[in-house]
């Protein structure tokens, strides 16, 4: 064993963990941590107040001690302080320092420590596709795992939980470094353009691997049934039971229910629930933007290298010019020639030229007469008075044209109307006004609330989704056919 300085350093990180208020620092540490891993990376001290007062334990806490107990975890290194000034508006609001808080690497870790007693894996942090791919494989696997015991589903099972928790974890870490402060200042450096193009390529490689390998396990899952799936969670459930343990406090309920929430988050990790993207969607988006992230301040930098180049070389040029001058009129000529005229006129106007030629002095321009207007503020050009045309005729025959169009569009529809439905399903062949028609009346109906809508002559009706999920339909038109759901426009007068 090395004892070093580093070794006896008084680690300051892990006071808020047995201080007098470590009840409140804990929880507070424990928000920033969560948080972290929903990829939130700065809060406010609003957003701590808000979250701690939901609880019933912090009923009587108020946003003086939050702003104590956070004054100490950031003496401790706990919390990193950055102060927001993007809405600064005054110098006052400025020394008041509204700051953002983000939890340091050191807390990061001590919080990964203390979940793991709760059975939490902690690794390095890297993109690693391989793992997307062994959780596929399982994933195919599932209808063997099915006829086989309980043993070999309880060990697919294990396996898959573990591939799944370093994904997500190593994933979180790894795209979470790159929005620390540390990342931050180094990406603002000229030493990061040596490093830009791996990163790049390797954040590339890795969303090229998960769009391939994501569409798979989507269409993997879909194809997984109720009954699949339950007979898979019992097996697993049955073997996990099965196993003797000591002070065993959780009851079958408690199994299960952990079990079916595990295959619950894995398949919202790759599939959208409830109206909102899948993670592994926000994946996507969040390294997409870390790539654009990256390529912005390489930019700057690039930018910024170009504006501070060393012009001595040209200065010096310069200097000996004007030294081999002849005289001060020379020097006034060659002073114009590379600095421009001091103090010149400058005569506009937007009279049509004679020639474009950039060569034509004005003393060969061609006279021109500008009319100069009063420069009053209550001067007012004179308008000429127009009468207002009476477009009524027009108007009638127009209206007269839309109403005729419109009367011969409801006669041929009619012809479609059977027992006052439109199947599509059932449709003949239809030209391309009866189809626009057609069309239009159900995109009305669907973007309404109850489907219901009405006709342009006010007849009301309803669309009726196909009969069978997925049902398709190839509507035949005089312009050529397209694919549709089989849907139905059921008219409510009978018409």
């Amino acid at each position: 064993m090395e004892i070093n300085a580093k070794l006896q350093k008084q680690i300051d990180e892990v006071r808020y963990l047995t201080a007098e208020n470590a009840s409140r620092y804990r929880v507070i540490m424990r928000f920033f941590y969560l948080q972290y891993e929903r990829m939130k990376y700065w809060l406010y001290k609003e957003d701590v107040f808000e979250e701690l007062k939901k609880h019933s334990q912090f009923e009587d806490y108020t946003m003086e001690q939050l702003k104590q107990d956070l004054d100490n975890l950031v003496q401790w290194k706990n919390l990193i302080p950055v102060q927001d000034t993007s809405k600064v508006s005054s110098v006052e609001e400025f020394k008041n320092k509204q700051f953002r808080y983000q939890i340091s690497d050191y807390s990061i870790e001590i919080e990964r420590m203390i979940i793991k007693l709760e059975n939490l894996h902690v690794e390095t942090a890297s993109l690693e596709p391989s793992l997307l791919e062994r959780i596929k494989e399982a994933f195919i696997k599932i209808p063997q795992i099915i006829n086989s015991d309980e043993k070999v589903a309880n060990q697919w099972w294990k396996d898959l939980n573990s591939d799944f928790e370093r994904l997500n974890k190593n994933y979180k870490d790894y795209l979470g470094s790159f929005y620390s402060l540390k990342a931050e200042e180094m990406m603002k450096t000229s030493a990061f353009l040596l490093y830009k193009d791996k990163f790049i390529e390797y954040l590339r490689n890795f969303i090229k691997e998960l769009q391939q390998h994501i569409i798979s396990i989507e269409g993997i899952l879909k194809q997984i049934n109720e009954h699949t799936e339950n007979a898979l969670l019992l097996k697993i459930f049955l073997h996990e039971k099965s196993i003797p343990k000591i002070n065993n406090e959780a009851t079958e309920e408690e199994i299960k229910e952990n079990i079916e929430s595990k295959w619950r988050n894995i398949k919202n990790w790759f599939l959208p629930s409830n109206a909102k993207e899948s993670e592994a969607t926000r994946l996507l988006d969040i390294t997409n933007e870390i790539i654009r992230k990256i390529t912005r301040y390489a930019a700057q930098i690039s930018e910024s290298r170009n504006s501070a180049a060393n012009r001595k070389e040209e200065y010096k040029k310069l200097a000996q010019l004007f030294t081999t001058c002849k005289d001060i009129n020379e020097a006034h000529k060659l002073s114009a020639l590379c600095f421009g005229i001091f103090n010149p006129y400058h005569i506009k106007t937007n009279a049509p030229r004679s020639t474009e030629s950039i060569n034509s002095s004005p003393y060969d321009e061609i006279p021109s007469l500008y009319i100069i207007k009063p420069k009053i503020r209550n001067y007012k050009e004179k308008s000429e008075r127009s009468p207002i045309k009476s477009n009524l005729e027009k108007k009638e025959i127009t209206l007269q044209n839309i109403l005729k169009s419109r009367q011969q569009e409801q006669e041929l529809i009619q012809n479609y109307i059977k027992n006052g439905i439109i199947d599509f399903s059932n449709l003949p062949k239809i030209p391309q006004s009866i189809r626009i028609s057609l069309l239009r009346w159900l995109s009305k109906g669907l973007n309404s609330p109850d489907f219901t809508s009405k006709t342009e002559t006010g007849i009301k009706y309803k669309i009726v989704p196909p009969d069978l999920p997925n049902q398709k339909c190839t509507i035949v038109c005089d312009d050529g056919e397209f694919t549709m759901p089989a849907f139905k426009i059921i008219f409510r007068d009978g018409s």
